[in-house]
């Protein structure tokens, strides 16, 4: 995809507040694909907080971005399967260890999905409900995607 293409498919994406939407769920979406990879973008109006997401699927691996009330970067995780005993390593790439904010969500992903993770997220390290939200409303949308394997013997419990 050429970068003006990129621009063009980024500056049509309008990520905009209801004032009508009172604590209800908003989703607000937009989603650029090419061969290789696919971009899609989502807002979730949550009560008080707006949770931003960003999924860009790669060929074997899913960078994720979620944002809280603003557009700032946040802290960095990668996460993958070790071998040869498929335990899940992270790693924090960017920002400091005691913030570990992501870093579960990384690895559940890992686990869900069976590819390599790249979590940024800026949610604050002391709410810990809204971390479980932002997981939730991420997993239903990978799982929508396509790209959350199921499980065998058929029931997901997540």
């Amino acid at each position: 995809m050429a970068s003006e293409e990129l621009d063009r498919n980024f500056s049509e994406l309008h990520v905009t507040r209801d004032s009508d939407c009172n604590g209800k769920s908003k989703i607000l979406e937009n989603q650029a694909v090419d061969g290789d990879f696919q971009i899609t973008c989502f807002t979730e109006d949550l009560h008080d907080v707006t949770l931003h997401f960003q999924i860009i699927r790669l060929a074997k691996q899913i960078f994720v971005w979620i944002g809280c009330n603003t557009a700032k970067f946040g802290h960095l995780y990668a996460a993958a399967i070790t071998r040869p005993n498929d335990q899940v390593a992270v790693t924090s790439i960017l920002g400091g260890t005691s913030d570990n904010t992501g870093s579960g969500i990384a690895r559940r992903l890992v686990l869900k999905t069976g590819l390599n993770i790249i979590v940024a997220c800026n949610i604050p390290k002391d709410s810990p409900m809204l971390e479980a939200t932002a997981e939730r409303k991420l997993a239903e949308k990978l799982r929508s995607l396509g790209y959350i394997r199921p499980k065998p013997g058929g029931m997901s419990l997540d």
